[in-house]
């Protein structure tokens, strides 16, 4: 690693600005698009036969836990305005845009006896319309949304419920193989797992570290079904890419001193390595830290066997390269040193034993979790070279929370900054091919409801159409589309946006 790029990346912490003078463009090839997900965006929560999610039944039965009441019932209301979004796609000049499909609206009680061809139509529609314009859809199979009656049937805890997944991506599968050439399986087993059911933090709250465990695994092995199933069974005719979106934010020790070291690589164990080794190391399997820890302090918690359950070895082999790219969701970057508080034992808390911070120096997002640091998404990437043998990567998701207002101007200081750190990484081999916005438009940030907006184009949740309208980041990014370059001293005359690259040619190929 160079010495005058870790000089570099000093001053990157928290700028938004290169800090040497070379120009850097991305190539040709590099594709850009923006992201959302179904529950934050889409509404219609029951329309058309839709069934309920977990999301639906948590929002509705606890509606204090939304900070300002806003669930996902209507969002941004995407079901009935999906040409609205085609367009300011279409006016933002991406590649591809990343949505995902509602489980539950397509198989209502999340089993393959109950297609709901209504849920189809919409999704038929929308790929065929960003396939006219020549934006390519990236499809992600599931982003938090389990129907709720397989919960009612333990959910992600059911080992069953590998088999559940592996059927509902073959259905997918199945309708859009021919027009879909870029497939998300899971969307952040992190998230899913610890806060969904280690806590009470994400739906379904089932708030069990046991649980948690259980639910790492059975994710990890639907992930790894679903594509061996695209690969036995499509990607010959196809040729289609499938990956995984996993949070890969950064971890830094607070100082350098050996406690610190050694707290940092347990989080990095627990926060990356629990879901990234299995798939992307050579050896495959859990890491070995993540082992020892949960295995010692469960025969202390006087368990008979480790909450952390084992994968078999035919398990490890199915694992072991499950992914044609890894999708790296990436936002901020944590300050990591050992726990001085008694976490509530047992916990996923209490396992890693750890605390975390950001630097003061860093902006502040809206989001209380969500500080700049650039640098972070540098050191990530060579990491992730070092350890997993320069994975193919697709930066899933980044983006930046803020107030209302079309003149985001933190959130384009913070979009040139992460630019400026992914242009380093990529000059120092990294192998990224492409950049999704999160998000396209303000939507339902789970917990956090409309209080914090993520989105390009601001949507006005209080008029009958969700209007939307450009944010002047939109303009930035796209200007950064066009021109394959960060200029920083670039300003648009006005917020007004238009469609500029109706008649592009996409014709890169499939392949990564």
């Amino acid at each position: 690693m160079r010495v005058v790029l870790l000089c570099v990346l000093n001053l990157l912490i928290g700028s938004d600005a290169y800090s040497d003078t070379k120009k850097r463009k991305f190539p040709e090839n590099f594709l850009f698009g923006a992201a959302t997900s179904a529950y934050q965006v889409e509404g219609g929560w029951e329309d058309d036969g839709k069934g309920e999610s977990i999301w639906d039944r948590f929002a509705h039965k606890h509606p204090e836990a939304i900070v300002d009441g806003r669930n996902g019932d209507v969002a941004s209301d995407s079901y009935h305005n999906w040409r609205r979004d085609v367009e300011m796609l279409r006016e933002l000049g991406v590649d591809f845009y990343r949505f995902s499909i509602s489980w539950p609206r397509v198989l209502p009680n999340g089993f393959e006896n109950n297609i709901n061809e209504n849920g189809f139509k919409y999704y038929d529609d929308l790929i065929d319309e960003l396939l006219k314009h020549s934006i390519q859809p990236m499809v992600t199979l599931y982003h938090f949304d389990l129907p709720q009656e397989l919960q009612d049937l333990g959910g992600w805890t059911n080992p069953l419920s590998v088999n559940w997944f592996e059927e509902y991506a073959r259905i997918v599968f199945k309708r859009y193989a021919e027009k879909v050439k870029f497939w998300i399986t899971i969307n952040q087993p992190n998230t899913i797992c610890v806060e969904g059911y280690g806590s009470k933090a994400m739906a379904p709250a089932i708030n069990s570290i046991d649980s948690a465990y259980e639910c790492v695994k059975n994710v990890m092995l639907a992930h790894a079904k679903a594509y061996d199933v695209y690969k036995k069974e499509f990607k010959k005719k196809h040729e289609g890419n499938v990956g995984i979106a996993i949070a890969v934010n950064w971890y830094d020790p607070i100082t350098n001193s050996t406690e610190n070291a050694e707290a940092v690589e347990k989080a990095r164990a627990f926060q990356l390595g629990l879901y990234l080794d299995p798939i992307f190391s050579k050896e495959g399997n859990f890491p070995v830290l993540v082992r020892k820890i949960v295995d010692k302090k469960s025969q202390e918690q006087g368990y008979s066997t480790s909450r952390l359950p084992k994968l078999s070895f035919q398990e490890i082999q199915l694992l072991k390269g499950s992914a044609d790219f890894l999708g790296m969701n990436h936002y901020t970057t944590f300050l990591v040193k050992p726990s001085q508080q008694k976490y509530p034992s047992p916990s996923f808390e209490d396992d890693v034993g750890v605390e975390y911070s950001q630097g003061e120096q860093w902006t502040k997002a809206k989001s209380s979790w969500l500080r700049s640091a650039p640098y972070g998404l540098y050191k990530a990437c060579i990491y992730l070279n070092l350890n997993y043998d320069y994975p193919k990567i697709i930066i899933t998701e980044h983006g930046w929370s803020s107030d209302p207002g079309l003149r985001d101007s933190s959130r384009v200081d913070n979009l040139r900054g992460y630019f400026g750190a992914l242009l380093l990484a990529m000059e120092d081999a990294t192998q990224v091919v492409g950049y999704t916005a999160w998000s396209l438009m303000d939507n339902v940030e789970w917990t956090a409801g409309t209080s914090e907006r993520f989105g390009l184009y601001e949507v006005d949740f209080e008029s009958e159409n969700k209007t939307r309208k450009a944010r002047l980041s939109a303009l930035v990014l796209k200007n950064i589309i066009e021109t394959r370059e960060v200029n920083l001293d670039w300003k648009p005359k006005n917020l007004k946006i238009h469609i500029t690259k109706n008649d592009k040619k996409n014709n890169y190929k499939a392949e990564l």
